[in-house]
């Protein structure tokens, strides 16, 4: 709960606080004019928050940078991580320590970036990890994306450049570079480098099976 002085220096200070009941704050905390807490924030250690930010309900933040104009969505974590400004975060997400997310840069529903920078624009909107990684300006990240950084001795980076497109459900397997405006094809999974300009495929081959359903069901009748 909120202290009756620093209640009103924030109010004074151009800060809405909805419920203040239920807001905390360390006084080490700083906020800039016109940011709007909702209730149930939580803002901790030496967090600083620019002016015109959202902070939406349930949210935890510590030991953390954020610029003018972001918008962070319900029931998020971010912790050591700096937001540029008009960046855009949640609901679900979880910014660990070292991440990084550039002017206008969009993270969205179940992404967890750790020690990752997301460029200018770059958009990860749903179900994705980004760990260890360096994500150029105007990516997308496709839902169910994966930068595969450990394996079992050490963290290894993934480097993504300028304007790629990674397909959903990619797995990317570090040390990996995506050239630039290069594409990654939805399933697969990258163990090499894709050259600037070019589609990655590391998928298993399709096989339709004609007429499979009615012999299975023949056979299931006849048993």
């Amino acid at each position: 709960m909120i202290g009756p002085q620093r209640h009103d220096a924030l109010v004074a200070a151009g800060v809405t606080l909805l419920d203040p009941a239920t807001t905390y704050l360390d006084d080490t905390v700083t906020i800039g004019p016109g940011t709007i807490l909702h209730p149930g924030v939580t803002l901790e250690g030496r967090t600083t928050i620019g002016a015109n930010c959202r902070i939406r309900s349930w949210v935890r933040i510590t030991d953390s940078a954020l610029g003018d104009d972001v918008f962070v969505n319900d029931s998020c974590v971010i912790v050591e991580s700096t937001i540029d400004a008009g960046a855009r975060v949640g609901p679900f997400a979880h910014l660990r320590p070292g991440s990084h997310l550039k002017r206008d840069a969009h993270v969205g529903n179940f992404v967890e970036l750790k020690k990752t920078v997301l460029g200018e624009g770059s958009k990860a909107n749903h179900l994705a990890y980004l760990g260890d990684a360096t994500i150029g300006d105007r990516v997308n990240i496709g839902a169910g994306t994966i930068t595969c950084n450990y394996d079992g001795v050490r963290k290894n980076p993934t480097v993504i450049a300028d304007g790629a497109f990674i397909g959903s459900d990619s797995q990317l397997v570090a040390p990996v570079t995506i050239g630039e405006g290069a594409y990654v094809a939805a399933g697969s999974t990258i163990t090499q480098n894709v050259p600037a300009g070019a589609l990655g495929v590391a998928r298993g081959k399709q096989t339709n099976l004609l007429g499979w359903v009615a012999r299975k069901k023949r056979i299931k009748d006849a048993r």
